[in-house]
């Protein structure tokens, strides 16, 4: 057994789950600030629990095109023979997380203007307020969809900012 690398997919299963667990926790709470400061999850409306349910998997879906860069991070400092230091780490982890809180935020606000405009008089925060679920549905699958499509870019862009050793050229 290679201990080093056992060691390493532990550390990445716990910072991924406590990254994940954070990042989940911090949008909800921002999420119910801003939009729906009396609506519960325990409560009688299914629009909000489907349009939040809609958002979580946003974000669940940018997250795992993230954390995998994090952790090749992790892998640079522990396995190269230049040390890369603690907050190196960080600071291109928080990059990284910026980065993808950034994307959802843009992918959230895109998709509410898109919504606005594809249902002129229609205002779906009122709507989902009101236990619309057709709205709901319709915003969390339209939110989901523009996700699936841009999340092989943010993967992209995160990982051209990897900061792996430079190769000289033979050629």
């Amino acid at each position: 057994m290679n201990k080093q690398l056992f060691t390493l997919a532990l550390f990445e299963i716990v910072l991924s789950i406590v990254v994940t667990v954070v990042i989940m926790y911090v949008s909800y709470s921002i999420l119910n600030r801003l939009f729906f400061k009396r609506q519960e999850l325990h409560g009688n409306n299914v629009a909000f629990t489907v349009f939040t349910a809609g958002i979580v998997l946003s974000i669940g879906m940018i997250l795992s095109e993230i954390l995998p860069s994090i952790t090749n991070v992790v892998r640079l400092a522990t396995t190269q023979s230049e040390a890369v230091d603690l907050a190196t780490i960080i600071k291109y982890s928080g990059i990284y997380l910026f980065i993808g809180f950034l994307a959802a935020v843009i992918i959230n606000v895109s998709v509410f203007f898109l919504f606005s405009i594809l249902t002129r008089g229609i205002n779906e925060f009122r709507e989902i307020q009101n236990n619309n679920v057709a709205v709901a549905v319709l915003v969390a699958a339209t939110l989901v969809s523009i996700t699936l499509i841009v999340k092989e870019s943010i993967a992209l862009l995160i990982s051209s900012l990897v900061p792996y050793p430079e190769v000289s050229n033979f050629m």
